[in-house]
């Protein structure tokens, strides 16, 4: 389903999270605390099914990462390389 490529990218993004953000002490730190690394998981799958034609499936998962993150991707955009999501709080 998601490609050793596409897990060798999400590492690369933890590791430039961990290098941009002065508060991080390792990658590990950042794959299980970063909501913008995770919202980085989740948009990965939801661009997966969205390039399928699973239209609803791919919004739905982008819905469930904005529930557990406070950040919505739409899942057609195209991410580029290097990209740092910084948040800092939800709004209520």
């Amino acid at each position: 389903m998601i490609k050793l490529k596409t897990l060798i990218e999400l590492y690369k993004d933890a590791r430039n999270i961990m290098k941009k953000d002065p508060a991080s002490r390792n990658v590990l730190e950042v794959i299980i605390l970063y909501p913008g690394f995770h919202i980085l998981v989740f948009h990965s799958f939801a661009h997966f099914l969205y390039k399928h034609k699973l239209l609803f499936l791919a919004r739905l998962v982008s819905q469930i990462g904005r529930f557990f993150t406070g950040i919505e991707i739409h899942p057609g955009a195209k991410i580029g390389k290097k990209i740092y999501l910084l948040t800092m709080e939800w709004e209520l």
